[in-house]
């Protein structure tokens, strides 16, 4: 994959100069879903699939972008003058908005950047394609222009420009578990304080599954923000009662004793789901240290269960994948991941049933929704990196 990025940056840009070649993983998240804006803990983990990246300084103010996933939009210009989100910009929003942010946050990029980019992250899949993105384009500038920022760094401010300029009200956890990945082990994050620790995941006989719905979906115009604003309203109407700071600071009893205080119905689930979602994923990293992974996969099904009626963000797609999941033995776990309304879900499967899996789940979901699901075997993978 080196070699061809590098050769295609070469075609398209010129040999000369100094050229670098960079990686930046996909992320999976475990368990611990829309509790990244609620103050909870989340268990992501970085995968061996991400973005590839080559990049080069100019002398002059030019940005030149290429995506070799969006070869039909050939090189995309701009410059690093008077940065700002525009919709013909397509993709390259996104590392735009990281250099914006690092500008923002006291570090000017003052010299153009000729960069193409290939990623093996299925597109719209909910594995964080756009995160990955914008690490890597981080720890592109972070290399090439020597600003003193840490991985942790990074994940900020990828988080900070895709909340303030791309508009997605996203929570830490895409950013900081690619930042911060590291292989055979999946991390632990308190999303309130980003306290962390790296939780070994030690599946035996089995392997994680990712089973990518094809239904497309943008995170912007998704009901992404409309649950967040629930949240925050739920979390306000409690906040009269009970003095926290987060949904993420309640157990299910304090939870259950105090959400008479909710006035609707509709947001009394959303907070439910914030709440036990969180206490499900600290339930689910003991099981882990305990090598119990049985225990771990109830817990992956009873959140998708939580998702699916209290949340309401699985959609036909993903319930179907996920229920004939749970049809196949050898199936220890599975449920959504990532925001929802399409993209993935993950599944732990013992090692004798994957090819089976993939068999019957593909096929059942063909049948019911009319097109394909594709399936990733996936392993663990390492942060951001330079390969040469």
């Amino acid at each position: 994959m080196k070699e061809q990025v590098l050769t295609r940056f070469k075609e398209l840009f010129g040999d000369e100069g100094d050229i670098r070649v960079y990686f930046a993983p996909g992320r999976v998240n475990l368990i611990g879903e829309h509790t990244d804006y609620n103050g909870g803990h989340v268990f992501p983990c970085a995968l061996t699939i991400g973005t590839y990246g080559v990049a080069r300084k100019r002398a002059d103010k030019k940005l030149r972008f290429y995506s070799m996933n969006f070869e039909q939009l050939g090189v995309l210009e701009s410059s690093i003058e008077g940065l700002k989100p525009e919709k013909e910009a397509e993709w390259t929003n996104y590392p735009k908005g990281v250099i914006w942010a690092f500008g923002e946050k006291g570090m000017q990029v003052d010299t153009g950047l000729d960069l193409l980019l290939f990623g093996n992250i299925p597109n719209g899949s909910g594995l964080s394609s756009s995160a990955s993105v914008e690490v890597l384009t981080g720890y592109i500038l972070k290399d090439l222009f020597g600003f003193g920022v840490t991985n942790q760094d990074l994940a900020l401010i990828g988080q900070f420009s895709e909340n303030k300029f791309n508009g997605v009200n996203c929570g830490i956890m895409d950013q900081f578990a690619i930042a911060m990945g590291k292989a055979e082990h999946a991390i632990f994050l308190d999303t309130a304080t980003l306290k962390y620790e790296y939780a070994p995941v030690r599946l035996k006989d089995a392997k994680i599954v990712i089973s990518c719905s094809n239904k497309k979906r943008g995170l912007g115009d998704s009901k992404y923000n409309e649950r967040r604003a629930e949240c925050e309203e739920a979390l306000a109407e409690l906040q009269k009662v009970v003095d926290i700071k987060s949904l993420g600071e309640l157990s299910e009893e304090q939870f259950e004793e105090y959400k008479g205080a909710i006035g609707s119905e509709v947001r009394m689930r959303r907070a439910k789901h914030a709440v036990y979602e969180n206490q499900r994923t600290l339930k689910a990293v003991e099981a882990l240290k305990e090598n119990d992974v049985e225990t771990f996969g109830k817990l992956m099904n009873a959140s998708h269960v939580s998702l699916r009626d209290d949340y309401e963000v699985t959609g036909i797609e993903l319930d179907t994948l996920v229920e004939e999941a749970w049809k196949v033995d050898g199936v220890i776990g599975s449920r959504m991941t990532g925001a929802g309304f399409g993209g993935c879900t993950v599944s732990i499967v013992k090692d004798e049933a994957v090819e089976h899996f993939i068999e019957a789940v593909g096929s059942a979901y063909e049948k019911k929704i009319g097109y394909s699901a594709d399936f990733y075997v996936v392993e663990i993978g390492d942060g951001p990196s330079r390969l040469a």
